[in-house]
C-alpha cells in the first residue's frame, strides 16, 4: 500500500483535529495521486472533509471502532483484519495519526510533503528519516506558497 501525508519540520500533521495548513498545489497533488484509488482513513479525518462526506472518485475505506458509524458512499471497518482483506494493494492511507501508525507496517511507499515550518501540534507522523526501514527515492525542488516553503519527498520501504 501507499500513504500520503503533509508534515512540518517535526513530522507534525495536525492540531485540534485539522491539518496544519492547506497548500493548493499539495491538494492538487493529493487529488492527482489518489483519484481512482481506494483511500483508507479514520472517522475523525473524514469529519474534516467538506460536509463530512467521502472523497469523490475514490473508494473510501474507513477504519472506526464506532460500529454505528455508516456514512453514505464509504465502507466502514471496525478491525484491521477485515480492512486489510478489503484494501487493494494500490490503496492510499490518508490519515489521521492513529490510522497512519496502524497501517505504516503494511505500506511500501510514502508520498510526503515536507513543509519548512514548525507549528504547535498534537498529531504526528512517524519520522521516516529516522527509520532505517525507509529510504528517500525521490526529492522534488523546494516550492513556495504564501511564505511557506515545501517540497515533495517519496520514500520507499527498504527490502
Amino acid at each position: 500500500m501507499n500513504l500520503i501525508a503533509a508534515v512540518d519540520q517535526n513530522w507534525a500533521i495536525g492540531k485540534d483535529g485539522d491539518q496544519l495548513c492547506y497548500i493548493p498545489a499539495d491538494l492538487k497533488r493529493f487529488q492527482a495521486l489518489t483519484t481512482g484509488h481506494a483511500v483508507i482513513l479514520g472517522r475523525k479525518t473524514l469529519s474534516t472533509f467538506p460536509g463530512g462526506r467521502p472523497l469523490k472518485n475514490r473508494r473510501n475505506l474507513i477504519l472506526s471502532r464506532n460500529a454505528a458509524f455508516a456514512p453514505e458512499g464509504a465502507e466502514v471497518f471496525s478491525g484491521m483484519e477485515d480492512l486489510l482483506k478489503a484494501a487493494p494493494p494500490d490503496a492510499f492511507v490518508i490519515g489521521g495519526e492513529s490510522v497512519y501508525k496502524a497501517l505504516l507496517p503494511y505500506c511500501d511507499k510514502a508520498y510526503i510533503t515536507k513543509i519548512d515550518r514548525a507549528w504547535p501540534a498534537d498529531a504526528f507522523f512517524p519520522d521516516l528519516d529516522a527509520d532505517p526501514a525507509w529510504q528517500v527515492t525521490e526529492e522534488g525542488e523546494w516550492q513556495g506558497h504564501e511564505g511557506l516553503a515545501f517540497c515533495y519527498v517519496t520514500y520507499e520501504r527498504v527490502n
